[in-house]
């Protein structure tokens, strides 16, 4: 068996690794690290959930640790690029660990708060930028840094990027990198803009993939529910009720939104992740579902890449996704790192083809099963019921709810995208395109409407509430979920 003491890792290094219980590398990791150690340009394939960030957070930090360069203000060494703020945070939180033992020093650079905070980060020394290409930008334009000194780049999730439409600014920071320096590209697909980058900005570049680019996860089940819009409403909410955590998602803003608000009335903590709320807001969220204070998280696409919380058990597209990769990408929240975990498309009668199509684009294979609320296929994957929690003003799901909103309506609508882009809410996010909309960018996209929700999509959304008033089951006053 191969461990990482078969690998050219710092003591200090290897010491971190295994006081955080990490012995076996993956397959990615074990495929990457003779040449990303040696200093060779690297282009990595895995799937969501294989391991990519270890991968090059490890030559990365072992790389910059061995040169005989030093920190100096405002002159990082090393740069990490990618698409959202969430997986800057998160790749932070696996590289900072590794760096700190190091001897190293990171800060991540994204939009949506102050960046004086960044800019003091820099003017006093890092090693390590982890940062979204807007803001980044934005800040070269201030020179609060310099990028002349980068000795390793990093590009995670470089085909999320093409679709959000940031390779201009990717292209523009990496002709700010001296040639000759180690560069390491990581994406879920190869193919496109990826390829341009690749030919562009690599050198020779050894080349691993670990496995097919749409290949499913081997320890995820995949289910189709066929349901009829009149028990759409109960079957999602009996799918939200377990007590493991669960990611639901929606196509747009408001319909996650109005999901929570509904779950969390019917006694089902729950919190909403979507590009509406502001970026406290999204830390706060994301934080109470990580921790445990909910376990239901409803999200647009947002939550589709970079965010890797431990122990998802379940998967619900409320929804059938726009395209295959959508698919994927959602479903990669569960099954993670060896764990099993299940996936759940919710199918409406007159959705049927589309599913069908999407299925085969994602190489699934899943009958679709008509149910109910209380059929056993759907009771199978709640699992044991969580206890009602009564909504209240001292609940943590109460608090976390009432505290992101309130900071989501004062903050402006993420303005993320670069210019051009279309707001697609059932595209993925709204990235890190630029990062103001607060005064300092030149580019960040106009404010928009969110687009109204569409039928079936949030537990019946506003006719839900509707029937609140009339006391129709789903609605009506806080109650237990059925069991």
């Amino acid at each position: 068996m191969t461990s990482f003491d078969d690998f050219a890792l710092p003591v200090a290094v290897r010491d971190e690794l295994a006081r955080q219980g990490l012995d076996s590398p993956f397959p990615i990791q074990v495929a990457t690290l003779p040449d990303t150690l040696a200093g060779r340009d690297v282009l990595g394939r895995g799937r969501t959930g294989s391991g990519k960030t270890l991968a090059f957070a490890l030559p990365l930090v072992t790389r910059l640790a061995a040169s005989s360069t030093k920190q100096a203000v405002r002159r990082p060494r090393g740069l990490v690029l990618c698409p959202t703020r969430e997986l800057a945070q998160q790749i932070d939180a696996t590289v900072a660990p590794i760096a700190r033992a190091a001897g190293l020093v990171t800060t991540v650079i994204y939009g949506g708060v102050t960046p004086k905070r960044q800019i003091s980060a820099l003017n006093g020394g890092v090693d390590i930028v982890i940062a979204c290409p807007g803001r980044l930008e934005d800040l070269l334009k201030q020179k609060a840094l310099s990028l002349d000194t980068i000795e390793v780049t990093v590009l995670d999730e470089a085909d999320h990027m093409a679709e959000l439409g940031f390779l201009p600014g990717v292209r523009r920071l990496l002709n700010k990198t001296p040639r000759g320096g180690q560069r390491m590209m990581f994406s879920a697909t190869l193919d496109g803009d990826v390829d341009q980058l690749v030919d562009r900005y690599l050198v020779r570049p050894a080349v691993h993939s670990v496995d097919s680019a749409r290949s499913p996860v081997a320890a995820m089940t995949h289910h189709v529910f066929a349901v009829d819009p009149a028990d759409k409403s109960a079957v999602v909410a009996r799918l939200a009720s377990g007590t493991g955590r669960r990611v639901l998602f929606t196509r747009t803003r408001v319909q996650a939104k109005n999901l929570a608000k509904i779950l969390t009335a019917q006694g089902i903590p729950a919190v909403e992740l979507h590009g509406d709320l502001a970026q406290n807001a999204r830390e706060r969220n994301l934080a109470a579902f990580t921790s445990g204070i909910v376990r239901v998280l409803v999200a647009t696409d947002v939550a589709a890449r970079g965010i890797h919380v431990d122990e998802v058990e379940l998967v619900v597209h409320i929804d059938p996704p726009a395209e295959h990769k959508s698919y994927l990408h959602r479903s990669g929240r569960t099954a993670r790192a060896g764990r099993g975990g299940d996936v759940v498309t919710i199918m409406l009668p007159e959705q049927a083809g589309e599913v069908r199509d999407l299925m085969r684009l994602a190489q699934i294979k899943a009958k679709p099963q008509k149910v109910v609320a209380d059929d056993a296929a759907v009771t199978r994957l709640v699992g044991e019921v969580a206890p009602y929690v009564r909504p209240s003003k001292t609940t943590g799901a109460g608090q976390a709810l009432r505290s992101a909103r309130a900071v989501g309506q004062r903050g402006a609508r993420d303005p993320e995208l670069p210019v051009g882009h279309a707001a697609r809410e059932d595209s993925g996010t709204r990235g890190e395109g630029t990062t103001q909309g607060r005064g300092t960018s030149t580019d960040g996209a106009a404010s928009r409407k969110a687009p109204a929700p569409q039928r079936g999509a949030t537990a019946k959304g506003n006719a839900a509430k509707g029937k609140a008033a009339k006391g129709k089951p789903g609605a009506g006053r806080p109650r237990r979920p059925t069991s």
